[in-house]
């Protein structure tokens, strides 16, 4: 193997160091490769990361404006939910309230309508006792002028003296009744 390189030309050159040429070619070929990445493959790569990082963060900010959306939602309803209940509270009271005046209104009817079936029952009952009275009158009356001939003796067939004997015989009842 040690036989090959002294062959070919140059017996005394290490083979682990490289010759001068190949260090200046290897070196202008390092520089233009490095030129060409910094000036193509670079700036894509950084706008590709850099639209990667806009768009994660784009996606971020856009949850997190769908979420402070779904929580002003969240409390626009949980806001009309209370205000339904308030509302459904205000009507039942005002239906209670109105339930409680129909009540009061139907029991007040009620009262004015036993009144005046009482009243009308007292009228009646007036009415009838006065006409059992003037007739209970005229038959005492006569029962009286009867019983009076029959202990006087004598007849009290003249109206006049019978009118004033019935009188003064009733008015003597109402004042025994009286006492």
């Amino acid at each position: 193997m040690f036989n090959l390189a002294a062959e070919g030309g140059e017996s005394g050159h290490n083979p682990i160091i490289p010759i001068g040429q190949e260090i200046v070619v290897g070196t202008i070929a390092f520089a233009v490769l490095c030129f060409v990445l910094m000036k193509f493959v670079f700036p894509r790569m950084e706008q590709t990361f850099q639209a990667r990082v806009d768009a994660i963060e784009g996606g971020i900010k856009r949850a997190e404006a769908a979420q402070a959306e779904a929580n002003q939602l969240l409390e626009q309803y949980r806001a009309q939910l209370a205000e339904a209940r308030t509302d459904a509270a205000k009507i039942r009271d005002d239906a209670r309230a109105d339930a409680e005046g129909i009540r009061q209104d139907i029991l007040a009817k009620a009262r004015e309508e036993s009144d005046r079936v009482i009243q009308a029952g007292k009228d009646a009952l007036a009415a009838e006792r006065a006409t059992i009275v003037r007739e209970l009158r005229a038959e005492v009356g006569t029962i009286a002028v009867d019983l009076a001939s029959k202990i006087v003796g004598e007849s009290l067939a003249d109206e006049a003296r019978r009118k004033g004997t019935v009188d003064r015989f009733l008015s003597g009842l109402e004042s025994t009744g009286a006492r």
